[in-house]
């Protein structure tokens, strides 16, 4: 497989060649497991691992390679390969860390299309979905909603539940899928491009594994039924993974994720929720933060019925994780730099002082 297929472009070339990255083997991380990786490069699949001075120099964890990621690495044999440098990103998909403040997560790197996948025979949550949008929007990712398992509901739940999807997000295409009957399979197939990159975002049980079976011809990932009790997906992907499909296109599975935090995907949130800011503009006051004020636009248009009410409450509940996450990490970032700087003041001293 040559690095095309993967996905490589003439801008990493030219990032190699500036970078003077020639001797060493280039690849795509296609699976991530612990700081372990699986790279795939024109000579085949190789384990590697960092090298100990890019774990010493990472600022974060967004620092450690991901899936997608495109890497120079030091082929010694087939099972070890050590990576060398981190190609630049042309687009991530993050969220928070989860149970770390002010940290981000990759779950992806150098993606062109996120398919959001939710499933129609349990709560279809838009609310969720806008926060899908907000990660990609902010990334320049395009996003694709699939509405999987609609063989287990009547059509006339189905058509109302695309409704409510599509009148509260404009703009983004809605594709219908049954795992049943095959139907809306044709549909997706059809926007999967040669050379560009996917990735699968939803919870648990949701389909995206049977979605990946189907779109590869193959059972590369397990599928596990929804648990009856509790209505809620099991975890069957433990890990991310990238799969060239027979078409040529490129797809990143992902574990189903029940925690998804926006982190400080600013440009996302604006553009996702577009509606609420361009009335903003026209509230009485510049600094309105459409929650009590009077003259604001926004709560007017929400009274009046022209916003929804439940898209507004997400997106003030959004703007909150998003203060929130940027006071956490202006606090970490402050607590770093006073370590940072103790630290140095220590090793200045004199040997004969650090034992006193």
């Amino acid at each position: 497989m040559n690095l095309t297929s993967l996905g490589y472009t003439p801008n990493l070339d030219r990032f190699r060649t500036s970078a003077q990255l020639e001797g060493f083997e280039v690849g795509r991380v296609i699976i991530e497991h612990k700081e372990r990786y699986i790279v795939k490069t024109s000579a085949g699949e190789f384990d590697a691992e960092i090298t100990g001075n890019m774990r010493f120099t990472a600022q974060s964890r967004e620092d450690f390679p991901a899936v997608g990621d495109w890497v120079a690495l030091t082929v010694y044999d087939q099972d070890l390969a050590i990576i060398q440098s981190i190609f630049p990103r042309s687009s991530v998909i993050r969220r928070q860390a989860v149970g770390h403040d002010g940290e981000t997560q990759v779950i992806a790197a150098n993606i062109d299309f996120a398919f959001l996948v939710q499933a129609v025979d349990r709560d279809v949550s838009i609310n969720r979905l806008e926060r899908y949008l907000s990660i990609c929007f902010d990334s320049g990712i395009e996003p694709i909603i699939i509405l999987s398992k609609t063989d287990l509901i009547p059509e006339e739940k189905l058509n109302e539940i695309t409704a409510n999807v599509q009148n509260r997000v404009k703009d983004v295409p809605v594709v219908t899928l049954s795992n049943e009957t095959g139907s809306g399979f044709d549909a997706i197939d059809s926007l999967i491009l040669k050379g560009k990159t996917y990735c699968l975002l939803g919870s648990s049980g949701v389909g995206k594994s049977t979605l990946l079976n189907r779109l590869s011809g193959r059972d590369l990932m397990k599928t596990a039924p929804i648990s009856e009790t509790i209505q809620r997906g099991r975890h069957v992907t433990s890990h991310r993974e990238l799969i060239v499909l027979e078409n040529g296109g490129i797809l990143i599975d992902n574990p189903g994720m029940r925690e998804v935090g926006t982190a400080d995907a600013g440009e996302g949130l604006g553009q996702t929720f577009n509606a609420i800011l361009s009335l903003g503009e026209k509230c009485r006051f510049a600094d309105c933060t459409h929650t009590s004020e009077l003259g604001c636009a926004v709560l007017a248009a929400v009274e009046e019925g022209r916003i929804d009410a439940a898209s507004y409450e997400n997106y003030l509940k959004l703007r909150r994780e998003q203060a929130h996450f940027e006071t956490s990490a202006a606090e970490k970032r402050k607590k770093d730099k006073i370590f940072g700087k103790m630290l140095k003041d220590y090793n200045q001293k004199d040997p004969k002082q650090r034992k006193s």
